[in-house]
């Protein structure tokens, strides 16, 4: 399954009813997680998604909004809502933090979506059709793939889009009988055993100085007023240009790796308790190790690599010549390191030589007992 997301342009009209949709969904949401909440509270009861989504027609035909809406857009809804429990429950089973659903103000919910291509929604010609709205003007900047399966329409920062789900078949690439470890870091975002290094672009940082400026002024705006809205707009749209530039980054990288590597290992990070850390946390989340490695693994899935996620423990403060641990902790200040053996190299590309040797062990014998080739093995 791949998702193709394309920017719409949708005429006045079309946004008010858009917002319109958005605004039902986020009603009936609401009202779905008042009914699970309260039979709870009352009856110890719980409210499952069949129960909900046998309102849906009782909706349809008693709220005059939900009138001109899709019946899938508002199933879809409930579906959302059953998600949202699905994981709060599996939350509370792990012993993580539970984060409860909770109700959306106007400003926390943002899209709907559909479940069938032809039924509610199509590609017509150039423009992409949806039930209730009309004929969408969009900007096709790439050409679909594969069979269309489900849409979900999305707002983000002002702007609307439409994230289109296909079935593809993946496109193997020949292999290159090549292998490689990474280490990313802050100093420079990736290292790899071969010796290369890329430096940290530091995107949000670099821009810090402009948000800045934008968010004193949000300040001097009045709540509630015009002005304030169009400053906070302003805000969003500076937000998703730092993130936009950061994918881009990233993607590419996460691309020319994949072309040239069957064999890619990196570190099993625990992102979530390294950004406790208040001294590196916004360097961490600057640097989207998180969003590197999801990517990474499904552009190798599509292509017939392998991605190997190795543990991470004294990747850093063992020899990747002779496999002894050095005899005093190599902090973070230190980015360079030196073994009685003779080795002196870059600490981050010592790092990566270890990650590539664990990714090696932990691949080989999978392999073996699965019994495929490294170059078509699954993910």
């Amino acid at each position: 399954m791949k998702t193709f997301r394309y920017r719409l342009y949708p005429s006045s009209t079309q946004r008010r009813l858009l917002e319109s949709t958005v605004e039902t969904c986020r009603r009936l949401y609401n009202d779905c997680l008042a009914e699970r909440k309260e039979a709870w509270e009352a009856e110890k009861r719980n409210v499952h998604k069949v129960e909900q989504l046998r309102r849906v027609k009782a909706v349809k035909t008693t709220s005059p909004y939900a009138a001109g809406v899709h019946s899938h857009v508002l199933q879809v809804t409930v579906a959302d809502l059953d998600r949202a429990f699905r994981s709060f429950f599996r939350r509370v089973k792990a012993g993580e933090k539970p984060g409860y659903p909770r109700f959306k103000g106007r400003d926390r919910f943002d899209s709907f979506g559909l479940k069938e291509y032809g039924n509610g929604w199509k590609v017509d010609g150039k423009r992409l059709r949806l039930s209730g709205i009309g004929r969408v003007a969009v900007r096709w900047h790439r050409s679909l793939e594969g069979v269309p399966k489900t849409l979900r329409v999305k707002r983000t920062a002002g702007g609307w889009y439409a994230c289109i789900t296909c079935e593809t078949e993946p496109t193997p690439l020949p292999a290159t009988g090549r292998e490689v470890g990474i280490d990313v870091g802050l100093s420079s975002l990736v290292a790899t055993s071969d010796g290369e290094t890329i430096g940290h672009p530091r995107w949000y940082r670099r821009e810090q100085a402009r948000l800045r400026v934008l968010q004193r002024r949000v300040a001097r705006r009045e709540k509630g007023g015009t002005n304030r809205g169009k400053a906070v707009r302003v805000v969003a749209l500076h937000a998703l240009h730092v993130a936009n530039r950061r994918k881009d980054f990233l993607a590419k990288m996460a691309h020319s790796l994949v072309e040239r590597y069957d064999l890619i290992a990196l570190e099993d990070l625990r992102i979530p308790n390294m950004v406790k850390n208040r001294h590196l946390a916004k360097s961490i989340m600057d640097s989207g190790w998180g969003y590197f490695r999801s990517h990474l693994a499904h552009k190798a899935a599509e292509a017939g690599r392998v991605v190997v996620l190795v543990d991470p423990a004294y990747t850093s403060q063992t020899c990747s010549a002779c496999g002894n641990r050095f005899p005093q902790h190599i902090g973070l200040s230190i980015r360079h390191v030196s073994c009685s053996c003779g080795l002196s190299l870059d600490r981050d590309i010592n790092a990566a030589r270890n990650i590539l040797r664990a990714g090696r062990a932990r691949w080989e014998p999978t392999s073996a007992l699965a019994g495929v080739s490294r170059e078509a093995a699954p993910l």
